[in-house]
């Protein structure tokens, strides 16, 4: 049935038949869609399902837009109706969810589809030619307004791709000359910038210079405080650092908690030294950190010095690192200087470091005991256990050669460990035969650090079942004063499992009488260099005779380390000192030879019961 007309103006005829075309379009908005998908089925157009959900949005609304636009409601009402296709066409970009040449084609798809609907419901409406062509010009428009928004999409997220792209070139980039952490120059960055200031150097017969810093016991804040705040540390170090050095020098990291800084020219005017002194300096302050700044951190660090003579830029960074070893070697919290013999030496730490990993597991350690002596009646008293290595081509090494290292890398606290389990051992196995000894272990400082060492020694007493009592620990005066409070507590938790505790080397360190009242103390072994005196000078027995009495003042036996002179033992005997033991006595003895030993002392004495 045809829709009549009425007769009117042709302007007014014309706008009115393009309304009722649009009102149609509305109504038939269906009929698009399906024509629509119709014609972009198939195996050229497949496309997820969210893509086709997509690309059925942008036919509604499109459709909708048109159909407004005729019926009268005007161009930026269509654009408004028609947002929703543009937003569509920013995700399809933005997600990289159909090509440029796919959106294309369905959107012609789409204005075919349109033209046959429109070409119906003009033909049932009878509306004359030139507006069905009115609308078919809209239809145009409109699809031209959508292909410029779909290009505008489409330019928009490749400008947005390529600046992403740029964007990581430049991580890249930088990434592969700085440390991600710090953002300071990395290894890489810095030998480039070493290579420029060596040429610098030789055309202007200037001075360059590498400082090595690598911080000390940082491994240690790692594992208590946790990687966070190390990372936190790290970063923190590097600012530190950035304040102290000139513009014209070159800070970077090499990795871990290793840092250089490259000098030259005018920095150099007053000497590494000085710019190693200013970064020494520079980490004594404490650091707060932690989301709160509650977490308080000091720490020192050791600085290497190589000054550029004709080498390279990976050997300057090389004499630097050995020299840095060296000032950890002499104490750390202090620099050193590359001297030719260092790399040697470092050789040789090396190897020997390597060698003491290893002979743990090959069993290339033993123990060896030196008997000890009552002074009064010169009876002895019990058995001080001594560490030896025997090594496959090094020979038999004395602790002096090695015990530095094990302290140094922290091997220490494993070989303590045994040297404590075996002195147990052999300990007890000796009371079982009826030797009442009592036996003495060296802990170290390392050992102290740590409340490990409690359990180190419950560990080696409940596994040889020897009596606490008999047991004694022997810590040398210097390491009693390094951390005097956690020092303080530790030995009072190892006076409550009944072990003896003994200051070793006494009188060389810097404890007094405050000092030596805090600690659960049982005997002060006065150093050697004190008995070796008492041949030489009347200051030697006076020396003497201050720390004998110093011991009976705060009723703490009283031990003589080193006697090796009749005229030694004399001395000591008048001073009545408790205990001792020396060359003159006995030297230290093998297991065999200790217990030959024990069995001709045990010959000499009423039986007694350990019960």
């Amino acid at each position: 049935m045809r829709v009549p007309v009425p007769p009117s103006d042709p302007v007014e005829h014309s706008a009115a038949q393009l309304r009722l075309l649009g009102a149609a379009l509305k109504r038939r908005a269906d009929e698009v869609l399906e024509l629509t998908v119709t014609r972009t089925s198939g195996p050229d157009h497949e496309v997820d399902a969210v893509v086709q959900d997509s690309f059925e949005r942008i036919s509604r609304s499109s459709t909708i837009a048109v159909a407004r636009w005729m019926a009268g409601e005007g161009l930026e009402v269509a654009r408004e109706a028609g947002q929703e296709t543009w937003e569509i066409f920013g995700e399809l970009a933005a997600h990289r969810a159909a090509s440029l040449n796919e959106v294309t084609r369905r959107c012609l798809c789409w204005r075919d589809s349109m033209a046959e609907i429109l070409a119906a419901a003009g033909a049932e409406l009878t509306v004359s030619a030139d507006t069905l062509s009115e609308s078919l010009n809209i239809l145009q428009l409109s699809l031209e307004f959508s292909l410029v928004r779909m290009c505008e999409c489409f330019e928009l997220e490749r400008q947005r791709t390529d600046e992403e792209l740029k964007r990581r070139e430049d991580e890249l980039a930088f990434l592969a000359t700085h440390d991600p952490l710090t953002g300071l120059p990395n290894r890489t960055l810095i030998l480039d910038r070493v290579e420029q200031m060596l040429a610098r150097s030789r055309r202007n017969q200037t001075p360059v210079a590498a400082l090595f810093i690598d911080i000390d016991n940082f491994k240690g804040i790692n594992d208590t405080l946790g990687h966070t705040v190390g990372d936190e540390l790290l970063r923190a170090v590097s600012a530190r650092l950035e304040g102290v050095v000139r513009d014209v020098d070159a800070l970077g990291r090499l990795g871990g908690d290793e840092f250089v800084v490259i000098s030259e020219d005018l920095s150099l005017d007053a000497g590494p030294e000085l710019i190693a002194e200013r970064l020494l300096s520079a980490l004594h302050h404490p650091f707060n950190l932690g989301s709160d700044q509650q977490i308080r951190v000091s720490i020192t660090a050791s600085v290497g010095i190589a000054i550029a003579d004709g080498i390279s830029a990976e050997e300057i960074l090389r004499d630097a690192d050995i020299a840095m070893y060296r000032a950890k070697w002499d104490g750390k919290d202090r620099y050193a200087v590359f001297e030719t013999g260092m790399q040697h030496a470092m050789q040789h730490d090396m190897e020997l470091e390597m060698d003491l990993r290893e002979a743990l597991e090959k069993d290339e350690f033993f123990l060896v005991y030196q008997p000890t002596f009552d002074l009064g009646d010169m009876s002895p008293t019990g058995l001080e256990a001594l560490i030896r290595w025997k090594h496959p081509t090094r020979g038999e090494v004395q602790p002096d050669d090695f015990i530095p290292m094990l302290e140094q890398t922290g091997l220490i606290n494993d070989i303590g460990k045994w040297v404590l389990d075996q002195a147990c051992a052999q300990a007890a196995a000796w009371r079982d035969l009826g030797y009442p000894i009592e036996i003495a272990v060296n802990v170290s400082g390392r050992q102290l650090d740590s409340d490990q060492v409690i359990e180190d020694i419950q560990g080696a007493l409940a596994a040889s079942t020897l009596d606490p009592g008999a047991l004694t620990i022997e810590i040398t005066e210097t390491t009693l004063m390094r951390n005097i409070e956690e020092t303080a507590l530790r030995l009072a938790e190892v006076k409550e499992l009944g072990v003896g505790i003994a200051i070793d080397d006494f009188g060389t360190g810097y404890s007094s009488l405050a000092h030596l009242q805090r600690f659960p103390v049982d005997a002060l072994k006065i150093d050697r260099s004190f008995i070796s005196g008492l041949s030489h000078n009347q200051e030697g027995e006076t020396l003497l005779r201050t720390l004998v009495q110093l011991g009976k003042a705060l009723s703490i036996k009283t031990f003589a380390e080193g006697i090796e002179a009749q005229r030694e033992l004399s001395l000591l005997k008048d001073e009545r000192c408790d205990s001792g033991q020396g060359f003159l006595f006995a030297r230290p003895l093998g297991v065999e030879a200790t217990q030959a030993f024990l069995a001709n002392w045990a010959a000499s004495l009423p039986v007694v019961s350990l019960d």
